[in-house]
């Protein structure tokens, strides 16, 4: 097995012995360092956003202490949800490797699968509607007239 993906592996098997969350496990490599090891911790924290990938992007973040992990790579058990692919791209990480799939996912009982139906075709899975555009586009043009704004 890969060093990172077991360290990843490891972890997860950690996080879901001791009912943390589900089994899902995320290092970030700099070089070759490890930046970080995360598992999932939904039900350790009460937080959906607890995923190993969130929770190894926001630790690796702090640890380098910035935003832009474009010099990292992520190892993670399992193809990430559309949600931590958001966060994938947002930290700019260009390399991801995973191990199990998607399928194997939804076999544990974890199907990601509406989540990507909804990207794909939004349709009516809630209620998305515009409210009161005209106020809240001010804030953009107040973001443009800030001489110190940090773009990201």
């Amino acid at each position: 097995m890969n060093k990172w993906m077991k360290l990843a592996h490891d972890e997860a098997l950690a996080g879901m012995q001791n009912n943390e969350g589900g089994p899902f496990g995320a290092a970030i490599v700099r070089g070759d360092e490890l930046v970080c090891v995360t598992h999932n911790q939904v039900l350790a924290t009460n937080d959906p956003t607890a995923h190993a990938e969130v929770n190894a992007i926001r630790q690796a973040s702090r640890i380098l202490g910035s935003y832009d992990l474009s010099d990292c790579v992520l190892y993670t058990t399992c193809y990430p949800c559309p949600m931590c692919l958001g966060a994938i791209l947002w930290a700019r990480i260009p390399t991801v490797y995973y191990g199990a799939t998607g399928a194997d996912a939804a076999k544990g009982g974890f199907d990601d699968e509406r989540f990507h139906t909804f990207i794909r075709n939004p349709g009516n899975a809630f209620n998305l509607a515009p409210l009161d555009m005209e106020k809240t586009r001010e804030l953009f043009n107040r973001w443009l007239e800030k001489s110190d704004r940090i773009l990201y």
